[in-house]
């Protein structure tokens, strides 16, 4: 094995160890639409507002599913 398939396969074992991130479901998504369209509309959405719901996706190198 090379040292680029060794450098692939410790990448991939410590992929593996984090937990996934679980995406919203349906409905949770539609929450966060209808809240993020009522702010944008009072003009309030701002990137605190954003991160508020998205963050914890940008945070995690974890896989998402």
């Amino acid at each position: 094995m090379s040292d680029f398939e060794k450098e692939l396969q410790d990448m991939i074992q410590q992929e593996s160890d984090k937990p996934e991130v679980a995406l919203p479901s349906i409905e949770e998504q539609k929450a966060i639409v209808a809240e993020l369209k009522r702010l944008e509309e009072a003009g309030e959405l701002t990137p605190e507002a954003l991160e508020a719901h998205f963050g914890k996706f940008n945070e995690t190198q974890a896989p998402l599913h």
